[in-house]
This record gives structure tokens, sequence and C-alpha cells, in this order.
């Protein structure tokens, strides 16, 4: 996350900032949201500090920005265990990590000017200072500030790679993802879609699935929530994938997840994104149970020659200029389409988060500070 200021305030900056609203009074403290404690099983509100500090000073290769809009996703749940991962944990104290967008209110880096827009790792915070050569200079005039937090960021970035890398789309193919209406999935589906496959999304909620149908595409949709346990879904999904599985694009985990792999082809690709259903377990799979065996699920792969493939998108960030060229135009005449679930202010984010992990988004959720 941003450095945090151990004393001086002075910006550098005179007394105002500029954004795209005009001039307001620039803000003397800045506000953080911490680790409080780690959570045993799902988070609480307890499990959050509410802090102030004085807002940093840029030191020579820094800018100081104050952030508008902070992204909120499903892997800041494991960073909340002091469990192994792929990435270090958050330490109790200390400020939450967060992606987000904002404008640069202090400078102290050459190329970088007060009124300039960033995309970095600023936390859970109104403000961060940050070496300006980790963030990412945003023109708000070609698409809007909050779709480098989604659709053309981290994850719809996600969703492209792994299914262009891993999945591996051919024209006819039938692709499964499940949290279909997230910023990951409805990129799945629509680019599969795009490609000539039948999408199959799965999703938590009726409204969640005509989402799904009405406004991404998907050729069918199913609510995981109208079924008691993984045979039955599994029925359902043989329904509207009558020629199988023969890539599914792994979100969640779960019974979703066996319900599926059953019905995989021979030769089939599953990208392993996430498994947000067993989150809250503890650990990256720390006590997370199936009712399908690691024997069943091993069988499985071996005996349909499947390709399963795990992936952390923070390894091919060298990609992102593709991506961009290549997803970037299709966002903007409308092509691919996308939701944002705004919620309101730095204090309400431990809530909405909680929210997130309970599947009560709809799209990519953002927290707007300001």
């Amino acid at each position: 996350t941003g450095r945090l200021a151990k004393g001086d305030t002075d910006l550098h900056a005179g007394p105002y900032l500029h954004n795209c609203n005009g001039r307001v009074k620039m803000a003397d403290q800045m506000h953080t949201i911490t680790l409080a404690s780690r959570p045993t099983g799902a988070p609480t509100a307890e499990n959050f500090g509410h802090e102030t500090a004085p807002i940093p000073t840029p030191e020579p290769g820094e800018v100081v920005v104050a952030v508008h809009y902070m992204s909120l996703d499903p892997y800041m749940r494991g960073r909340m265990d002091a469990g192994k991962s792929y990435t270090a944990a958050t330490q109790v104290g200390e400020v939450m990590g967060a992606g987000g967008v904002g404008e640069v209110i202090a400078s102290n880096a050459e190329g970088w000017s007060v009124g300039d827009f960033a995309l970095g790792m600023f936390g859970w915070a109104s403000h961060a200072a940050q070496p300006a050569n980790t963030l990412r200079k945003l023109d708000p005039k070609i698409a809007p500030l909050t779709t480098a937090l989604g659709v053309l960021g981290m994850p719809g970035f996600t969703g492209w790679h792994g299914l262009m890398e891993y999945g591996r789309p051919k024209s006819g193919e039938t692709l499964v993802v499940a949290a279909a209406t997230g910023p990951v999935g409805s990129m799945v589906g629509q680019l599969a879609k795009s490609l000539g496959l039948r999408a199959v999304g799965i999703a938590g909620g009726a409204d969640k699935c005509a989402f799904a149908t009405q406004t991404f595409g998907f050729d069918a949709c199913l609510d995981h929530r109208a079924f008691e346990d993984a045979k039955s879904l599994r029925t359902a999904l043989k329904e509207v994938c009558p020629d199988g599985i023969d890539i599914y694009f792994e979100n969640v985990g779960g019974k979703v997840l066996e319900a599926v792999m059953p019905l995989m082809n021979a030769n089939g690709r599953v990208p392993v994104c996430g498994m947000i259903s067993w989150y809250n377990a503890g650990g990256v799979g720390a006590g997370a149970e199936a009712t399908m065996t690691v024997p069943a699920l091993w069988r499985g792969i071996l005996v349909n020659h499947l390709s399963v493939q795990g992936f952390i998108i923070s390894d091919f960030w060298h990609q992102l200029p593709e991506f961009l060229q290549d997803v970037a135009p299709k966002v903007a005449s409308g092509e691919i389409k996308y939701i944002e679930d705004i919620a309101q202010g730095l204090e309400n984010a431990p809530e909405a988060f909680i929210g997130l992990l309970e599947g009560r988004n709809k799209g990519k959720l953002i927290v707007k500070l300001v």
C-alpha cells in the first residue's frame, strides 16, 4: 500500500487540490482502514480498524495521490490470513491493500504534475504517497477512471489472460464460468461468445442470471442457490450443456466445481483463477472440504486428459498493453459491456467487502471516496 506519513504535512501544492469537479478544500488528515485482527471464518466489522494520520509529503521520485475510487476484490480475504500464499499476508495493524485510482495533489517526480490521474496500489486509504514509477497514468477522457479497476484493469485482464492463454478457446466449444456477472466472469463469457463458443454462466440469484443472459449475452445461466447440492446442479448443467463442457473457468470451487468436473469433455481445459466459496475457511484451501473426493477429482483429470492451470495475474503485467490493445476498443464500442457496483465512502468499505464475499454485489465492486 501507499507509504503513510509520519510527520510533515506540507504538500508543496498549496492549500487546494483540483479535480474533475473543480477546486475543493484540501484535507489536513488522511483516513485509512487497517487489519485490526485476523478473522476466523467470515470477516466481521471488528476485524477492521479506522485510523487517521497526517497526509504524507512526497519524497524524491514520489507523488501524493488523493484516492477517488478503490477496488474491492476477493483476493483480499486471503491476505487477511497468516497462512502461506502467493503474496505476503497483511500484518495486524497494517493498512489493508487495494488498487485505486486518484488525482495527484503533490509531485516530487519528473513527468508527474498536480492534476494528473494515476492507478496504483494505494490501499484502503484516502491518500497515499507512492513512487511514480510504480503507477500507471490515466486519461479520464479516454475511459472512465473506474474502468481501470474493473473491465480495463486487473479483473478484466485476469479473465482475458486466463481464457486466451489457458482456456485456448475454439469456435463451437462450450464454456462454463461461475461468478458469471462479476468482472472476471463477465469478461470471460463475452470473449467466449465473440469467439463463437457456447457460454454458460453460473451465478447466485435469478437477477444475476438475468444480467448474464440479457446484458452479457450468455446462452444460459444457472442460479446455484436454486440447487441444494452438486448432484442437482450437475443435472441442470447437463441440460444446458448437451455436448459436455470443454472449458471450465474456475472462480469459486465448492459445489460448482463438483458439479462441473464429471461433465468435462476429453482434452478439456480448466484455468484456475479463484475459489471464493472456500476463502473463509482460512488459508489457501485450509479446511476446505468438498464431497468430491481428491481421488475422484484426480482420476477425472487423468482419464479425460484435462489441462488444469492455476495462475496469478500479477505474474503477467508485461502483457497488459496487449490486453488493452485488444479489449479497450471493444469496451469503447459497447461490444464488451460491464457493470459497476459503487459503494459510497471509505468508512463503508468493510461492510461492502463482507457483502462481496457473500455474493451481494453485481458486477465490479468499487468504493467511491470523493
